[in-house]
């Protein structure tokens, strides 16, 4: 993937509206040609963060956190700078540009149809969760309301061996964007080619959508409701989803706890749920994996403190 060109980046800051970005966020109030608002990065009463729309600058007097609006959302809403830089890009409906170099190769791929297919899927696998009884059943039996269920966008698989295939991979390209997207297998032995050489990944299984800090579904986490084996089926490594770097909940943690102070990291996805449901709303899991470097590396960019319980 190539660099975001400077002016790129310039652009997005100069069309960017900061007051209503950080008004959406922050309760600001006018005074004279300037935004106040009391911080919200640090405890006070007197209001001393101003936003300035002339400068497209905010600035705290108090504890002295400043930048641009890029710079805001990396601090408020815990974004990585790629991720600021596409925020504000679909917020304008621009499409960044890369800077193709030696290391990058062609120009960058979009994946966006991979994004726009796995919230399809997503949304079929909630309303087969809400068709199915043994589905709704075992939800129950977990202590889930429904508040919560919708919440996290638990869904259900159904048990067949095509049902994902046969209503998304109707030609050979939304075949390959299935595969690529970790939701269908090919076969070791079948027809050579055509629907039958693939079957569905998940089958029969509750199905908790892995979202990224922007909501956007990056994999899936299946857990089988009888008994079987693997009691868990997560995505496989695709071009969207890396497991060693995830953290289930991140989306819903942000959500519900814009300005965190800590996180609880738990070890699967019924943990980070049940505990968001007990009012332990900044709960994330590393996917039942190792907590690797860039686990560390994420959530430490996101909060000062760190209780692991596993």
């Amino acid at each position: 993937m190539g660099r975001i060109p400077q002016n790129f980046i310039d652009e997005l800051i100069a069309r960017a509206d900061i007051v209503e970005i950080i008004g959406a966020r922050v309760p600001l109030k006018k005074a004279g040609r300037e935004y106040k608002a009391c911080c919200p990065f640090h405890d006070e009463k007197t209001p001393s963060f101003s936003v300035s729309p002339d400068k497209q600058f905010y600035h705290c007097f108090g504890c002295g956190k400043h930048g641009t609006v890029l710079g805001f959302l990396m601090d408020y809403d815990h974004m990585a700078f790629p991720e600021a830089v596409e925020e504000l890009a679909t917020r304008l409906g621009l499409e960044i540009p890369r800077e193709i170099t030696a290391g990058s190769g062609a120009a960058r791929r979009s994946d966006e149809p991979l994004y726009e297919l796995m919230a399809r899927v997503a949304a079929f696998y909630a309303q087969c969760r809400a068709r199915e009884a043994r589905a709704r059943d075992y939800l129950a039996q977990r202590g889930l309301t429904a508040e919560t269920i919708e919440r996290f966008a638990i869904g259900y698989a159904p048990n067949s061996w095509n049902e994902v295939l046969r209503r998304f991979g109707a030609s050979d390209a939304d075949r390959q964007r299935l595969a690529d997207a970790g939701l269908i297998v090919e076969r070791e032995r079948g027809p050579p080619q055509g629907s039958e050489r693939h079957y569905d990944r998940f089958r029969d299984r509750i199905m908790f959508p892995i979202r990224d800090a922007r909501g956007r579904v990056l994999g899936f986490g299946g857990r089988i409701i009888d008994a079987g084996e693997p009691k868990y089926l997560n995505s496989p490594e695709t071009v969207l989803f890396h497991k060693g770097r995830e953290l289930y909940g991140i989306y819903e943690t942000r959500r519900s706890r814009p300005s965190l102070t800590r996180v609880v990291v738990v070890e699967g996805y019924m943990d980070v749920v049940r505990l968001h449901q007990a009012g332990v709303d900044y709960a994330l899991a590393t996917l039942g994996t190792a907590t690797t470097p860039e686990h560390f590396r994420r959530i430490f960019r996101l909060v000062p403190a760190v209780v692991f319980a596993f």
